[in-house]
């Protein structure tokens, strides 16, 4: 497994990366044989905090994210990977399933936002702010059963996942409700459920 260990206003030192290494390769090593990379970024923030934040990637388009905050970068860490194995030990069953197989994907447009630029030739009573568009690639929208997706936006730690239904071939969304429970658009509606 390639592993990278960065720091974010703060140095990682051996004792560190190696603490990070032995941790995070047993853990992904337990349900996968060649997990393909791990990346760990500690981040030094204004309130004293070290935040830990790791994204795993296992295979066949699923990746695994958790992060935490304490007071050193150990605990972060330690928290953190618990996190993941946790979600690797409740899936491991569907994810060595979906490592064999990816699933079939539709490729569409992707834009990234940031902020807004002021516009003075809009002609617009305030002068107009557009956003700025810093980002334009393709993203692959996978095709999943609700409870794969379901299953994906927990292992990823997302706040909403698009995918296509396969049981009625209409794009569906799973989110995560402020009160922690898991939302599900389907706009095509499943008939005889």
């Amino acid at each position: 497994m390639q592993l990278t260990v960065k720091g974010k206003h703060l140095d990682v030192g051996d004792s560190l990366r190696e603490h990070v290494r032995a941790h995070l390769v047993s853990t992904t090593e337990k349900y996968f044989q060649n997990p393909l990379e791990a990346t760990v970024v500690f981040t030094k923030e204004k309130n004293s905090l070290y935040r830990a934040d790791i994204s795993v990637h296992v295979g066949g388009g699923i990746l695994l994210q958790a992060h935490h905050a304490a007071d050193d970068p150990y605990p972060a860490f330690d928290v953190a990977a618990g996190r993941v194995a946790k979600r690797l030990s409740r899936y491991k069953d569907k994810l060595r399933d979906h490592h064999k197989e990816p699933p079939e994907a539709v490729k569409v447009p992707y834009y990234m936002f940031q902020g807004a630029i002021e516009n003075d030739n809009d002609g617009g009573p305030e002068g107009g702010t557009e956003p700025a568009v810093i980002a334009e690639m393709e993203t692959a929208i996978p095709t999943l059963a609700v409870a794969d997706a379901v299953m994906r936006l927990e292992l990823g730690d997302l706040p909403a996942l698009l995918f296509k239904n396969p049981a009625n071939g209409q794009f569906n969304m799973v989110y995560r409700r402020k009160d922690g429970n898991i939302g599900w658009v389907d706009p095509g509606g499943q008939s005889g459920t």
